[in-house]
């Protein structure tokens, strides 16, 4: 009588979501595929996933600390700090909005889940920044960076973005089926994206009051309110850098923030997920 009294879509999404569990050994096996293609033929092959932002860093370190004379202490240590959540959130969005798209060939012959695609190409993402974070702790190390308490709220964070990620994907991947545009637009969006992101600056530099259209606004306020990948760094910033716990009221609009945007996003994708067979 329970269930028969909850609403459709969410009883629609609990289905998914156990169904979706009977495929776990399928999303293991996408995850193995995606990370294989990923270094084929790589002399260095995974390693690039430890060097990529260890030499990113160095650029931008030898740019703004050295060329551009940055004041902002242990500079290496808070670029990366933002440049490996941007860099999962770049790498999963730009894969997984072709994801179905892209694996048109299994859609139309196999019966599955048909979100084990986005999911395993944001896995496949979490994999690589898992390892990157070894550089992370590793410069911390190097520039003995004291490492608090607050560290325990990582996972929480993490798995914040991942949330977030995979909400952004099921919409994205949708559109993308019926408008193909969407992956050659989001390429564009991304750059402009990292550039509004405080990943290479710090966010005190944007002024907190402007004027747009004649309204006094916050812009600080509104970056954090607008971008939640800017949340996300200022608390993976928090925690790595200041060795702080986030505000909680912060902490808890920024989970909230990403919990329903993968709501949304996944309910999205339910709705349409039955016609992808025919649109691709």
């Amino acid at each position: 009588m329970l269930c028969s009294n909850q609403p459709a879509a969410q009883k629609q999404m609990i289905n998914r979501l156990v169904e979706l569990y009977r495929y776990r050994e399928l999303v293991r096996n996408l995850v193995i595929r995606d990370l294989k293609v990923r270094y084929k033929n790589s002399v260095l092959g995974i390693l690039w996933s430890l060097l990529n932002p260890l030499l990113m860093t160095i650029v931008f370190t030898v740019v703004f600390s050295l060329m551009l004379r940055s004041p902002i202490p242990d500079y290496p240590v808070f670029f990366m700090c933002g440049y490996l959540p941007w860099s999962l959130l770049s790498d999963t969005v730009v894969g997984g909005t072709s994801s179905i798209v892209g694996n048109a060939h299994l859609i139309k012959k196999v019966y599955f889940p048909r979100e084990v695609l986005p999911i395993a190409d944001a896995l496949s993402g979490l994999v690589n920044f898992l390892l990157a974070l070894v550089v992370l702790f590793g410069l911390i190390l190097v520039f003995r960076i004291h490492l608090t308490a607050a560290v325990l709220l990582l996972p929480v964070i993490i798995a914040a973005q991942i949330l977030f990620i995979l909400g952004l994907v099921f919409f994205l991947s949708t559109a993308n089926v019926f408008y193909r545009d969407t992956q050659h637009i989001m390429q564009v969006v991304m750059q402009a994206w990292f550039f509004l992101t405080p990943i290479f600056y710090p966010i005190d530099i944007i002024p907190e009051s402007a004027t747009v259209l004649g309204i006094s606004l916050n812009l600080q306020l509104w970056i954090r309110r607008l971008n939640p990948m800017a949340s996300l760094i200022a608390s993976y910033r928090d925690i790595l850098v200041r060795g702080a716990v986030p505000g909680l009221d912060f902490l808890f609009r920024t989970i909230v923030t990403c919990i329903a945007i993968f709501v949304i996003g996944y309910l999205i994708f339910c709705r349409y997920s039955k016609v992808f067979g025919e649109e691709v």
